[in-house]
This record gives C-alpha cells, sequence and structure tokens, in this order.
C-alpha cells in the first residue's frame, strides 16, 4: 500500500506565500539563515544591498524622526522608539549617542547585507533590516505607525526613495 507524501514547498514558495510569518521562523523551519529566506523573498517584498552601505542608510535613517528600532533573537524581542541620532566612526564601532532612547555602539564591520522589506498579512511592515555574518538580523529599524495603526505616509516616502536608490544602482 503506497501512502502519499505531502511535498513541502520551495523555500521561495513558502516565504511568498506566508508573508504574515516571521521570517526568523521560516528560516527555523527550513535549518537555514533568516537573511536565506530574505533573499527569497518576491522581489517586490525584499531589496538586499550590501553592508558597505551601512553609514549611508543609517545617515539618511537619522533624519526620518521617531523610528522603531527592534532587536529580535532567540530570548528577546527588544522595541524601542525614538529618533535614531547621527553616529561617529571610532574604535571599530559606529556611535550613536543624543538625546535619544536609542544610543550605543554598533559594530559597523559585522554589518554583511541590508535588506529593505515590505510584507504582511493584514496590516503591510516596512523595515530595513542589518544582517550579520551568519545571515541574522543584528538590528530592525521600522517604519511607525500613527494612533490608527497606519504607516506614517512621511516615513513611507523615506523608506522608499531609500530603497529606490539602492534598487536603481
Amino acid at each position: 500500500m503506497s501512502t502519499l507524501t505531502e511535498q513541502r514547498p520551495s523555500l521561495a514558495e513558502r516565504a511568498a506565500s506566508s508573508p504574515g510569518d516571521l521570517l526568523e521562523q521560516i528560516a527555523r523551519d527550513y535549518g537555514v539563515s533568516t537573511l536565506e529566506v530574505v533573499r527569497n523573498l518576491p522581489a517586490e517584498q525584499a531589496t538586499v544591498v550590501s553592508g558597505e552601505a551601512f553609514a549611508d542608510v543609517l545617515q539618511d535613517i537619522a533624519t526620518w524622526g521617531d523610528i522603531l528600532f527592534l532587536i529580535h533573537n532567540a530570548d528577546i524581542v527588544l522595541e524601542c522608539t525614538g529618533k535614531l541620532p547621527l553616529g561617529t566612526f571610532g574604535h571599530g564601532y559606529y556611535n550613536i549617542h543624543g538625546d535619544s532612547p536609542i544610543g550605543g555602539h554598533i559594530k559597523a564591520d559585522n554589518c554583511k547585507a541590508i535588506a529593505f522589506i515590505v510584507r504582511g498579512q493584514k496590516r503591510v511592515g516596512m523595515s530595513v533590516q542589518f544582517f550579520n555574518a551568519a545571515g541574522e538580523a543584528a538590528y530592525k529599524i521600522f517604519v511607525r505607525r500613527d494612533d490608527n495603526r497606519e504607516l506614517l505616509p512621511e516615513q513611507v516616502k523615506l523608506f522608499e526613495a531609500l530603497r529606490a536608490r539602492y534598487t536603481a544602482a
């Protein structure tokens, strides 16, 4: 007696058909890095650029006003809202200080890829994700939402302009 075995969709099929699923969960399900999942998203959902764009991207985001800065790993999802201060390089770090709850020291050389991601199921989200050499997001910066949970139109324009600058390159 033969049994039908259900074939698992390809990574690209799963990523495209699951816009509400966490990228990290898809990565765990397929035994790949989160960046590999991102690289398999449809072009309209993800633009991946070299980590060499690190300073340019962060300096642009520093002009956006309040953003949502998020760190998501196996142990915590940490969210912080505030303006991203302009940073300076020193001692191997991109140092961000200022009148904001967002501050600290980012090891810029560890950023190997940056992804502009637009996805979601009920509500579309927009984020810029910074990936390390292991292909995991060190941190993510999201376009903010208003009191009605709608994306801030001005930040959407800024996100799209920054993404377009790298899509055209």
